[in-house]
């Protein structure tokens, strides 16, 4: 596949797919978008001490790290599971510019989550480790039960069957009771298509450049 880097609007790196004319992130921000949608949203939503979080569509490793500094800050021990059917390359990794476009806890994490082998479990620091998974989500199955799902999958036209019912159904299951799932996407398709899978749907404001995010609870 051919990649390219290019900045975003908040001063930090995404990664365009020129192959598909699909970029990894919003260009309006980078790190704004993953700390207002899955951190805020998402990894805020708790105040317990201990959560596993699924997301699904890796990409960069920029939600991780982000979501390692934010459990190491706040003594919160997570176990996190990635799944990305396509992992980027190290050679495209290596000019990503997050060693200095993140707070410094962020990008020690982002470079050793980075450097992990995939389809195993590592441990980044005391209070996070890791499972990257290359893997189809939509044939991928666990017994695991998650607190938190990041769904950060390309955008519902460009992947319209990541975000089918049958998949939002899938997450439910995954889900322990009162658990989240996040995304950036707002569509009415994909509002629907998550109550129609059992979640409870808020409508959140969204980050800049987007009017709205969406958070689903099993509730």
């Amino acid at each position: 596949m051919n990649f390219e880097i290019q900045k975003t609007a908040d001063g930090s790196d995404t990664v365009l797919n020129k192959s598909l004319g699909i970029h990894y992130h919003s260009t309006n921000g980078a790190i704004t978008e993953a700390e207002h949608v899955f951190i805020s949203a998402g990894f805020n939503y708790f105040s317990q001490s201990d959560i596993a979080i699924l997301e699904v569509g890796f990409g960069t490793g920029l939600n991780a790290a982000l979501t390692a500094m934010h459990a190491k800050e706040k003594s919160v021990q997570v176990w996190y599971v990635g799944l990305e059917r396509y992992p980027l390359t190290a050679d495209i990794t290596r000019e990503i510019g997050y060693k200095t476009q993140l707070p410094p806890a962020a990008a020690t994490a982002w470079n050793a989550i980075n450097n992990a082998p995939w389809n195993t479990k590592t441990t980044i620091d005391s209070s996070f480790a890791i499972t990257k998974l290359e893997t189809d989500f939509t044939t991928w199955t666990t017994n695991q039960p998650f607190d938190l799902i990041y769904f950060d999958a390309f955008a519902p036209d460009n992947q319209p069957e990541m975000w089918a019912l049958e998949q939002f159904k899938k997450l439910f299951a995954m889900l322990n009771p009162n658990g989240v799932l996040v995304t950036y996407s707002a569509k009415g398709v994909v509002k629907q298509a998550l109550r129609n899978a059992g979640f409870t749907v808020k409508r959140l404001q969204g980050p800049p450049g987007k009017h709205h995010m969406l958070l689903a609870i099993k509730e």
